[in-house]
């Protein structure tokens, strides 16, 4: 025993044995590795809920990559660079900014969402992009809070579905609660806020490269993509929305040459390469190859190739919308990923079961409102995809009172977008928002539960 003791050194060196573990540093690592080992072992691979949470976890990524990031992330980054690099600061500030008036700038950001079909990730390269160039705290919250509330797809198909009552409860909770969250946000973060005043005071005004005008159109087109591409079939055939959605594609299209149009008339693109730009997606849209979502992808990848080559301006609006997508779009799928594995897609379960959330909204008591206001927080509804949520919860037995406070909560945030506000304005701002959020729409989930009974 001696004589093998002996050997050790030869083997590891005596003056390494105390670097070789130290318990005082290593406790966390060794910490991980059993916390880690306990839930491999009992790993609850085989339990049927498990396993189906996983699979409706992938299967909501998988739905939510189909059929939002093509067509709503894309040109939302797309439409975050341009604010990046083509609004001036000055314009921003001056109708947005901190030191802009408030009874301009709560109203503008209020109402700003309504043309916008967007959900709560959506909206977020929008946000991050006026909130980068110099908007306020509060005037940004406000947008962040009624831009996927109060589109007007969503308070059409709200009254038309739920009811005119709860649809007209909605629209004016999101506006009048937006503008009290944004100044609640902007009184709590005062101090920070006028920093930011006194910072944008010294800066000087950059010079205006175009009219307003031009500006105007360059971003109607964009918008106007964005809608078109995403306009949704309607419950019911015949009318306005039914002859819009018909077209869709059409005017998606229309809104495309109009936006290269005005690149090639007044930002410099070289008219010659429109050719190369349109040749995949009018060759795929000729052959009927696929659905109309591949052409627009092959367009979309063509433009952005076409930027990637040009200099100036237009190539610095890349690089900016790709620092938008680069930061945001692996938090939102991870988000997704998670709520789709806690709570499943629309109609289908995952580990929590859907008859616990429908017995907690019942009636209208403070928990009742409390508990729809934080689910709703955390849960991801797509565009207009709350409506039918909503309409099976209160077949099931939730009361008015917590539909409204999840019809209020659950479009302005989700917890992809959490993760993502965390890293755009840091987490002691996150964190008072959602709890802005939750107690606005608790508060008017009470009073309206009330009313209604």
């Amino acid at each position: 025993m001696l004589n093998l003791y002996s050997k050790l050194p030869r083997l590891i060196p005596l003056t390494s044995w105390g670097e070789l573990v130290n318990w005082q540093k290593e406790w966390k690592s060794f910490a991980l590795i059993v916390t880690v080992f306990i839930g491999v072992f009992y790993f609850p691979i085989g339990i049927s809920r498990f396993d189906n949470a996983i699979l409706e976890a992938f299967q909501l990524v998988k739905w939510y990559a189909r059929e939002h990031v093509l067509l709503c992330l894309v040109p939302a980054f797309f439409i975050a660079g341009a604010i990046a690099i083509f609004v001036s600061q000055t314009s921003v500030m001056k109708y947005l900014g901190t030191g802009a008036k408030k009874v301009l700038a709560y109203p503008v950001a209020s109402v700003s969402g309504t043309i916008l079909a967007v959900c709560s990730c959506t909206v977020l390269p929008l946000f991050a992009g006026i909130y980068r160039m110099g908007a306020g705290l509060g005037p940004a919250a406000t947008f962040l809070y009624s831009g996927p509330a109060i589109n007007v797809l969503a308070i059409i198909l709200t009254a038309r579905v739920l009811g005119l009552e709860l649809g007209i409860a909605r629209d004016v909770g999101a506006v009048l609660f937006s503008i009290v969250i944004g100044l609640a946000m902007h009184f709590i973060f005062r101090k920070e806020e006028q920093r930011k005043v006194s910072a944008q005071a010294i800066m000087p005004d950059p010079p205006e490269s175009r009219p307003l005008w031009q500006t105007s159109f360059y971003f109607l087109a964009m918008l106007s993509i964005l809608i078109f591409a995403n306009w949704g079939q309607p419950e019911h055939v015949g009318g306005i929305w039914s002859a819009i959605y018909s077209v869709k594609w059409w005017l998606t299209t229309i809104a495309a040459l109009l936006l290269v149009t005005i690149l090639v008339a007044w930002f410099g693109l070289k008219w010659w390469k429109l050719f190369p730009m349109a040749t995949p997606p009018v060759l795929l849209f000729s052959l009927h190859i696929g659905s109309p979502l591949l052409p627009f992808t092959a367009g979309t990848m063509a433009f952005g190739a076409t930027c990637i080559s040009e200099d100036g301006e237009i190539k610095e609006w890349l690089a900016a919308t790709w620092g938008f997508a680069k930061q945001i779009l692996p938090l939102l799928l991870l988000g997704v990923l998670i709520a789709g594995f806690l709570l499943g897609r629309p109609g289908h379960e995952g580990l929590i079961p859907s008859q616990w959330v429908a017995r907690a909204v019942g009636g209208n008591s403070l928990g009742a409102n409390l508990f729809a206001s934080v689910a709703g927080s955390f849960m991801y509804f797509a565009t207009l995809t709350e409506v039918p949520i909503l309409q099976g919860l209160l077949g099931a037995g939730m009361g008015k009172g917590p539909a409204l406070a999840l019809l209020l909560a659950g479009p302005a945030l989700s917890l992809p977008s959490i993760l993502v506000l965390r890293s755009v304005m840091g987490l002691r701002r996150t964190a008072a928002f959602i709890v802005l959020v939750v107690i606005m729409a608790t508060i008017s989930g009470l009073i309206y539960g009330s009313i209604a009974a």
